[in-house]
């Protein structure tokens, strides 16, 4: 799903992003929501201020979910806050949502609307994100449970590598992250990235990672590359 940037500088000019992530196996906070994919970017970005589409389509089984998300989003030195709009294709776990990415009337619709609030003091990175509208999960009262979770991360550079050491939360009871009953970690990971020098002006971004969910007790190896002109 979308990534939020932290800590970005303020563009004075327009700049805008093309790419492409092909991965093994798309996992998302712990979760696993698919099988081999492209994951495509597009971007605008000027003085801290972006709006930016990212999607997920599945190369090699046709029962993968489709998703598009739009992200806008405002960074300031290391503050950074956004609103993010999902979108799945198959509706999510209600069966009265069609899918249909037109349709946002409540219990209806297959959007999830999420906000994301965050701080990178630069050894070390905070976020929280929190469903508040649309096709979100429900608590143990039935109830919506305006879903939510919670990141740490850490960058750091290793034996010629770029690492992002993770660990993220699900603080309550919540349908939407593997039916957390409550306090959860869904996730723990440790991912390097390395730029590949193909040619003298093209480099390709590699990486790969292992994350755990302590909450299913499953365990997923990653690896993928970008595309970017």
């Amino acid at each position: 799903m979308t990534l939020v940037t932290t800590g970005a500088a303020a563009q004075e000019k327009i700049e805008g992003t093309i790419a492409a992530d092909f991965v093994n196996q798309y996992i998302w906070r712990g979760q696993d929501l698919g099988h081999v994919a492209v994951q495509p970017t597009l971007g605008v970005a000027w003085k801290g201020l972006s709006l930016t589409a990212w999607g997920s389509v599945g190369l090699t089984d046709s029962e993968d979910t489709k998703e598009l998300d739009l992200t806008l989003a405002y960074a300031w030195r290391g503050f950074n806050i956004g609103v993010i709009d999902y979108w799945f294709d198959k509706g999510g776990a209600d069966p009265a949502c069609d899918g249909k990415y037109f349709t946002y009337a409540a219990h209806k619709t297959a959007h999830v609307w999420e906000v994301n609030v965050g701080y990178d003091f630069g050894p070390v990175a905070l976020q929280w994100y929190t469903n508040f509208a649309g096709n979100d999960g429900v608590g143990k009262s039935g109830k919506r449970a305006y879903s939510s979770y919670m990141e740490v991360s850490a960058p750091f550079r290793l034996a010629g590598l770029d690492w992002k050491a993770a660990v993220g939360a699900v603080p309550y009871a919540t349908t939407s992250y593997s039916d957390a009953g409550g306090f959860a970690v869904t996730n723990v990971s440790l991912r390097a990235t390395k730029d590949i020098t193909v040619t003298k002006s093209f480099t390709l971004p590699v990486f790969a990672g292992v994350t755990a969910n302590p909450s299913n007790e499953k365990a997923y190896l990653l690896f993928g590359f970008t595309l970017q002109p």
